[in-house]
């Protein structure tokens, strides 16, 4: 199972949460470094997180239409 770390950006819906990932490419031809941010829709069953919060989402069977992850544990 792959396990991912970031922070979370939305808790408006019920049960799940968006968590947006950083990382860093280089250019191909201007070896310029730049940031690349994806979203991940999570599964959060007890609705336990708020925006800002650092967690850690795994991998998981198709939940609905755009949820394959769910919340491991909320990182204090």
């Amino acid at each position: 199972m792959r396990t991912k770390k970031g922070i979370v950006t939305s808790s408006k819906m019920d049960k799940t949460i968006v968590v947006s990932i950083n990382t860093y490419k280089k250019h191909s031809k201007y070896k310029k470094s730049y940031k690349v941010t994806t979203k991940f829709y999570a599964h959060d069953e007890a609705n336990s997180c708020n925006e800002w919060d650092v967690v850690v989402i795994k991998e998981t069977r198709p939940l609905s239409k755009t949820k394959r992850w769910e919340l491991v544990e909320k990182e204090v």
